[in-house]
Formats: C-alpha cells, sequence, structure tokens
C-alpha cells in the first residue's frame, strides 16, 4: 500500500488520538493496563512509518488533563509505563535521528517521569528528523485558557495593547507554536470526537476515524488514513475552482 502513495502529498504534521487500549484489553478479558502495555508496539509502528515517509511532526495524544481522574492504579502504572518507555526508545531515536518533546503541563507529572522526559529531550535535541511530541496532562481548553492569561498579563504590563491581539498572537502563545498545525488528525477505536485536543489547531485539520483499537494499529493503518487523506481536496473556505487554478 506504500507505493500507492503521492510522495509530494505526504502531511507533514500527523496528529494521533490513541483510544482504545483499555476495550482491547477488556476483550481479552484482562486488566485495562494490559492494554497500555501493549499499545507501545503501536506507538513504535507509527513512528516508524512516519519517519520512512518523511514526515516532519507527529504528536501523540498520550494523557489528558482528565485522565487524572482516573483510579489511581492505573495511573500510576501509565506513569511507570511512561518512564520506561523512554528509557527504552532513546537510543532508537538517536539511531533514527527523531527528536522528542512535548506539550501539556510537563509540572504535574510525577518528579521521576519529568526527569527521563528531560534526559531524553537534552539528548535527542540536536537531531533532524522526525520530532514526536507527547501530549502529557494536555488539552486544549487548558492551552488556550494558558495563552490567554499570558496575553492578558502583557496587556496589563504594557508590553502588548489590545489591537495586538491577533490570531497569529494568539497561536505564538500556544504550547504548539514553533510547530505548524497537524494537516491530518487521525482517532483510533471507532469514536468519533477530537476530545478536547489540539482544538485551536484542527480548524482546518482533516479528520480521519477507523474502529482499529489502538492496540490493534500498525504501519499499514497509518498508510491507510494518509491515503484517505490524499483523496480530500484541501479548500481552507475557497472553492475547488481557486484551489485548482492556484496549483
Amino acid at each position: 500500500m506504500k507505493e500507492l502513495l503521492d510522495s509530494n502529498n505526504i502531511p507533514q504534521h500527523i496528529a494521533i488520538i490513541m483510544d482504545g487500549n483499555g476495550r482491547w484489553a477488556q476483550k481479552k478479558g484482562a486488566m485495562r493496563i494490559f492494554g497500555h502495555r501493549n499499545a507501545l508496539t503501536a506507538v513504535r509502528e507509527s513512528i516508524e512509518m512516519a519517519t520512512e515517509l518523511g514526515v516532519k511532526h507527529l504528536t501523540l495524544y498520550a494523557f489528558s488533563t482528565e485522565n487524572w481522574a482516573r483510579p489511581k492504579e492505573e495511573i500510576n502504572a501509565l506513569m511507570e509505563i511512561l518512564v520506561n518507555s523512554i528509557i527504552k526508545e532513546v537510543p532508537s531515536m538517536m539511531e533514527n535521528n527523531i527528536t522528542l518533546s512535548s506539550i501539556g503541563d510537563i509540572s504535574s507529572l510525577p518528579k521521576g517521569a519529568q526527569e527521563k522526559l528531560q534526559e531524553a529531550y537534552e539528548t535527542t535535541k540536536n537531531n533532524t528528523g522526525l520530532t514526536v511530541y507527547l501530549a502529557l496532562s494536555y488539552s486544549g481548553r487548558w492551552e488556550i485558557q494558558q495563552a490567554v492569561k499570558d496575553i492578558v498579563k502583557k496587556v496589563v504590563d504594557g508590553q502588548m495593547g489590545i489591537e495586538d491581539i491577533t490570531q497569529a498572537q494568539i497561536a505564538a502563545h500556544l504550547n504548539t507554536k514553533n510547530i505548524p498545525d497537524p494537516e491530518l488528525l487521525i482517532r483510533t477505536s471507532g469514536e468519533l470526537r477530537i476530545s478536547n485536543f489540539l482544538l485551536w489547531q484542527l480548524a482546518y485539520s482533516e479528520l480521519y476515524f477507523t474502529d482499529v483499537l489502538w492496540p490493534d494499529f500498525r504501519k499499514e493503518h497509518l498508510v491507510e488514513a494518509i491515503l484517505d487523506y490524499q483523496k480530500r481536496e484541501r479548500r481552507f473556505g475557497k472553492t475547488g475552482a481557486q484551489i485548482k487554478s492556484k496549483g
């Protein structure tokens, strides 16, 4: 299927809502954490395929601010998986020229997770291939709230005026200020919503939903999503005729 792709029309930023770990485990008669552990293969394959295709940015919704309401034992296990997987994957990231970064309220994570993340950032920061962003303790509304607070403070301090508050200025105060908006959002598990993810940035993203549960997601599923994306005409409010005449 990879050969069917138009190499000149590969999304440069793909965002994924990795959903379905718990249901995957329940179908197998196991605890939810079993699904989280088996989701690492899906993460690895998605990163590998994104690298092969020349994608520049891959944002993975790993843990939302709402997820803090889950049972404490599940949260603790998730954090343990996060730390262990970071340690394990850094050598592969170095070998494949991949940078690791994150968005979200990282300060709310356990100290050990913060330290391992920081070590991984420092180790991989000079790589020039794919950048993988983990959305951790993240939500779109939280991000916009933080941006509004930062902008209001600057207005109060006289660093900017109300007339300076443009869409570009708001975008410049988001966690993703140095990242292009995603061209493609993928959500697994059959759910048809964006769950408070990248609310500002997804304004003109193409949305792709699949029934595949995240632990079963593989390279071919990412290719299928991109093939679907390539069949679409991205108009950004213009007419199809305008887009074609420009091309």
